[in-house]
């Protein structure tokens, strides 16, 4: 059944939309980052809250888990499910309890480790593709330890060495076998960072570890604190430390009950992702657990240690790597910021923007249209008399490059292509696609594309 989806965001949020990565996703409600980079692009992993998670803290609705990418930081495309408990046919929960993942290749094979509900430990998949489709290899999980079984992440050494990372509120980690299906000898219970009952812990560690080697140096950082809940991080001269607490990558703050680090390079940059719950403030006052994943860039000192960030909602922000081309193919669900939006799958066109109603808008930043273009095309579908696209430079009442109407189809699945003339613009703009038209859904969007 189509359902409209209740507007995120109000209009006072215009004037922020310079940082439109804060959070990155707007039209699902996505946690526990876990990015790695795969051929010049950002593979962007995450947990997913479902919309109707019901209030109160540790209210989680989680089955699945998510997957966006991006080559430029602040314009991301959504790739919906890539992953979800119904893959593991031992868990006997489907409905709740797709907690924090990690994706890691090796060998041209991409692993995924995954907790599972109610502390029967750790699962695996894997895929010969980062997009999926993933597949559980051996039918059972790959560790079974205690019910601190959560958060796990994968880390390969220099010297071809790999390791699994878990748990709450004590950190764990096994060796794994270069199969990263089965592990190598016993489970240990890392030393430096134990919880004693009636002892200070100075690591401040919770949970969801996430190890890196840059420069010389290992680092572990992880969710600090709780609650609320900061990212702190410590070094050492192993993958197994020992380690010793240096400070935060960002503190905690009252705004958050819960974080999630995952960090990597990119590009010559350096970049630490978390979430917040600014998407769920704007729909109610009630707390629920329905996160939205958020990125800034990190700094290290010379020493190797990491520069302190501000909050989440104080201004942290990313630079565009590189601009946009809206001369190639764009599919609709590759966003910078959007309000009122979702997205969803067929079998025929793939991924798709929908829940489309009048003063809706997706915007895009920086792109480049060179000496001008000439036209836009679009591909649409709709059930209903349809609406109207306004192009729109550089806000959201900016100026009109050109309007296209999308009449009604005769059916949701009913894709067709719509054009419309475009006004002369050179340059760089943030580009919005400003939807208007009656009452009720106006179309699903495919894909658009410019032309010269």
């Amino acid at each position: 059944m189509r359902t409209a989806f209740l507007t995120l965001l109000t209009g006072a949020l215009c004037a922020t939309a310079a940082h439109a990565q804060l959070p990155i996703v707007q039209t699902s409600f996505t946690a526990d980052p876990a990015p790695v980079v795969i051929n010049d692009t950002v593979f962007l992993y995450t947990s997913h809250d479902e919309d109707y998670a019901p209030p109160g803290q540790s209210q989680f609705r989680m089955r699945n888990w998510m997957l966006y990418t991006s080559t430029d930081m602040v314009n991301w495309t959504d790739h919906g499910v890539v992953a979800s408990l119904n893959d593991f046919s031992w868990v006997k929960d489907k409905n709740n309890g797709a907690w924090a993942p990690q994706v890691i290749e090796r060998n041209g094979k991409y692993y995924m480790y995954c907790p599972m509900p109610g502390g029967v430990g750790i699962g695996v998949l894997v895929s010969d593709s980062p997009y999926g489709p993933f597949k559980d290899p051996i039918g059972k999980a790959l560790v079974v330890n205690s019910p601190e079984d959560i958060d796990p992440s994968a880390f390969i050494d220099d010297d071809g060495q790999a390791y699994l990372y878990w748990g709450n509120p004590n950190l764990w980690y096994v060796k794994l076998n270069e199969d990263m299906i089965s592990v190598d000898g016993d489970i240990v219970k890392d030393p430096s960072i134990q919880k004693t009952r009636g002892q200070a812990d100075p690591f401040h560690y919770q949970e969801g570890p996430w190890v890196w080697k840059k420069n010389g140096h290992y680092y572990l950082s992880y969710a600090s604190t709780c609650c609320p809940e900061g990212i702190g991080y410590a070094m050492g001269p192993s993958a197994t430390g020992p380690w010793t607490f240096k400070g935060y990558i960002m503190p905690p703050d009252s705004r958050a009950t819960g974080n999630h680090p995952g960090i990597i390079d990119y590009k010559g940059k350096s970049y630490v992702f978390g979430f917040n719950f600014r998407l769920n403030f704007m729909r109610t006052d009630k707390h629920h657990e329905r996160r939205s994943v958020c990125v800034a860039e990190m700094t290290y000192n010379p020493d190797g240690t990491i520069q302190e960030l501000p909050w989440w909602d104080e201004g942290v922000s990313v630079e565009q790597i590189e601009s946009w081309n809206p001369f190639r193919r764009t599919e609709a669900e590759t966003i910078a910021w959007s309000e009122g939006l979702k997205s969803d799958r067929s079998d025929r066109v793939g991924m798709y923007v929908t829940a489309v109603h009048n003063g809706d808008y997706l915007m895009l930043k920086g792109v480049d249209f060179g000496k001008g273009a000439e036209s836009f095309n679009v591909r649409a579908a709709s059930a209903t008399a349809g609406g109207t696209i306004e192009l729109r430079l550089d806000d959201r009442d900016g100026t009109l490059l050109g309007s296209c109407p999308v009449s009604g189809t005769g059916a949701w699945g009913a894709w067709r292509t719509f054009s419309a003339p475009v006004s002369k613009i050179e340059g760089i703009h943030d580009l919005y696609l400003v939807f208007t038209g009656g009452e009720g859904e106006l179309f699903d969007l495919d894909y658009w594309q410019f032309n010269h």
